[in-house]
């Protein structure tokens, strides 16, 4: 066999752990040919593909990031304003590829369904986001990491806050869903916590801040990134043409802090977290959930069934099909 693997999206600690677990277990179980794809889609696009041997991937379990490199922009049906999806469909032919690994989100998933679709490209698909919002999956690897990288914010920024009196906010990553937000808020015991599943009011906010102002001084705020106020829309950082999602929240902590500062008399400061929840080495959650996630991708490959997306479901892992994946997300309820 031989099997082409790539990483779309952003980054996500534990990205490695899974390159190695599909690539050993496809060497170690039929001796499997694995092809690493660099940059996501691009390398598809651009034809730059190297090979994966046991020793290109030993020695990176705990290692962040991707030793394949990844784009976010990259999509074969919108590159430069064209389609190109024929052009990669039919270099993975020329490839000789049996089957295409794909690791990504939602957007991954996404052109991962399509390719498949107009071209036939066997897929299996791993869920990878930070943001843990693939339907169909309780947990992406990533998130545990993320989750921890907040929460040890929120304490740095209440000993702070405690000190000056302050009202501290943390703005986190997550698009549309607020699940970093809410499970860091709660392990860092955020006072508020602002989701985008759910309109804030200000002047609700600005009570509790007034309340604490007389009890304990300072208020700890852990908002997500598209989180907004009744009647408003989401605060937008950036225009992306061309990416899967053209919309980049963020900002909105800055913003929460114009809004909260007239009501109060502590001074209101704005902490956005940024790439910092990306970057890192997996915890060690995230590395046995990747190990497992691609080890079972590659027992999806030698099964040949296709068209598939390995997914934690009821704390079992196994697999749903991509197509009910893509252009949906897992929000918080």
């Amino acid at each position: 066999m031989r099997i082409g693997m790539l990483t779309g999206g952003g980054d996500c600690p534990g990205l490695n752990a899974v390159i190695r677990a599909v690539t050993k277990s496809l060497i170690r179980q039929c001796g499997a040919e694995v092809i690493g794809i660099e940059d996501g889609f691009l390398g598809l696009i651009e034809r730059r593909v190297r090979p994966l041997g046991w020793d290109e991937v030993s020695g990176i379990l705990a290692t962040g990031g991707t030793i394949l490199g990844t784009s976010n922009t990259a999509s074969p049906f919108a590159w430069r304003g064209r389609d190109v999806s024929a052009e990669v469909v039919a270099y993975q032919r020329e490839l000789g590829l049996d089957a295409l690994v794909t690791i990504g989100g939602d957007g991954t998933m996404t052109m991962a369904a399509r390719l498949g679709e107009v071209g036939g490209v066997p897929m299996v698909g791993v869920p990878k986001t930070i943001d843990n919002d693939i339907a169909g999956c309780e947990r992406s690897f990533g998130f545990d990491t993320a989750v921890a990288t907040v929460t040890e914010a929120l304490e740095r920024v209440e000993t702070t806050g405690q000190s000056h009196g302050r009202v501290m906010i943390v703005e986190t990553m997550g698009r549309y869903a607020g699940w970093i937000a809410l499970e860091a808020g709660l392990a860092g015991g955020a006072d508020v916590i602002l989701l985008p599943e759910m309109d804030y009011d200000v002047p609700t906010i600005a009570a509790t801040c007034r309340r604490r102002e007389e009890r304990q001084r300072y208020t700890i705020i852990c908002i997500g990134e598209g989180a907004k106020q009744s009647g408003d829309r989401q605060t937008v950082q950036a225009h992306v043409p061309g990416s899967p999602d053209p919309v980049r929240l963020g900002g909105v902590g800055h913003v929460l802090r114009e809004q909260l500062q007239p009501y109060l008399n502590s001074e209101v400061r704005t902490t956005v977290l940024g790439h910092v929840q990306r970057g890192g080495d997996p915890t060690p959650y995230d590395r046995v959930l990747a190990t497992r996630y691609g080890h079972k991708a590659a027992q999806l490959v030698l099964a040949g069934q296709f068209g598939q997306m390995v997914a934690l479901q009821n704390g079992q892992i196994g697999s749903v099909p991509i197509a009910q994946v893509a252009n949906t997300q897992r929000t918080v309820p």
